[in-house]
């Protein structure tokens, strides 16, 4: 007796209604329905919110300001303050200068950060475990705990108003350390670094041909927060620079608001101005780094 074995049916099935099921449409593409463009749409909003409403006061005056209810639309004060408070901070300056640290400090972030990941996930050496929990370690302390040492080592060196004392202090990152190790971990085959060294690639070409090509996505999301991270720093810069001297934007900003009653107006004015490079940034780059966060994800 011969069998015969029927193939199993694999066309779509059909629903009652005689259509088939969305996920076998065209592509299987799926369509957020009303309720999800909703929530998306509030989110976008309270996102949006401070940023506006910033704007909106920078562009009224401080009696408007302090009156109740408050405004919530525009008024023609805007380019006014922003002039005032670009002269007044002396923002030039201040810019330069935070453009300086910023850019530094997220360039060798990223550097050292990707050098010592790789080393942590892919090479064998002694006491590598309790290395990386000492760098983990480090960043549970609080860092107001080590403002006053530190400060007592930049005025002993007389840095003080320097932007050398800003920067040093920031070239390193135990979080980049640990982000890097841990994107190397699963982006990088170790398949990949025997053929290199089979081939007498040195330790350095490996670094340099095979670990920054594929930790480049991870390495722009970190030199972005970096970036972001250094701008928006306040306390060290504010301890060791002068409003007057060499200070960075939010230095600068924070001087705005001397005064018996401050102008709440001036005040947002150069927050804005402070803000509207980090937005330039990226709109410039952010398209790169959410690609590159997928290229890594599909990758990895």
């Amino acid at each position: 007796m011969t069998t015969t074995l029927t193939p199993p049916d694999t066309t779509p099935r059909k629903s009652p209604g005689g259509r088939r099921p969305r996920s076998a449409r065209a592509g299987g593409t799926l369509h957020a329905g009303p309720v999800a463009y909703l929530i998306l749409a509030l989110f976008t909003i309270g996102s949006l919110f401070p940023l506006v409403w910033t704007a909106i006061a920078a562009s009224r005056d401080s009696n408007r300001l302090a009156q109740t209810p408050p405004p919530f639309w525009f008024g023609s004060n805007l380019f006014h303050n922003l002039d005032l408070a670009w002269n007044d901070a002396n923002l030039g300056t201040a810019f330069f200068n935070t453009t300086i640290v910023a850019g530094t400090s997220a360039v060798t972030i990223v550097f050292l950060s990707t050098i010592a990941g790789f080393a942590f996930a892919k090479l064998r050496f002694k006491g590598r475990g309790a290395l990386m929990l000492i760098v983990i370690g480090t960043m549970m302390v609080p860092p107001q705990l080590s403002i006053i040492p530190l400060y007592m080592m930049v005025a002993k060196l007389e840095w003080t108003d320097q932007l050398q004392s800003v920067i040093l202090p920031s070239l390193v990152s135990a979080f980049g350390v640990f982000f890097m190790r841990q994107y190397l971990i699963q982006a990088l085959p170790d398949e990949i670094i025997e053929a290199a060294r089979v081939d007498g690639a040195s330790s350095w070409r490996v670094v340099w041909h095979v670990v920054f090509p594929a930790a480049r996505p991870a390495m722009a999301v970190l030199g972005m927060l970096m970036f972001v991270q250094t701008w928006n720093d306040f306390l060290w810069p504010f301890l060791v620079l002068s409003q007057t001297g060499n200070p960075t934007v939010q230095v600068a900003v924070a001087g705005l608001g001397r005064g018996f009653t401050p102008d709440q107006s001036l005040i947002m004015a150069g927050a804005l101005l402070g803000t509207l490079p980090l937005l330039l940034v990226f709109a410039i780059f952010g398209k790169q780094i959410v690609g590159g966060i997928m290229q890594g994800a599909v990758k990895g």
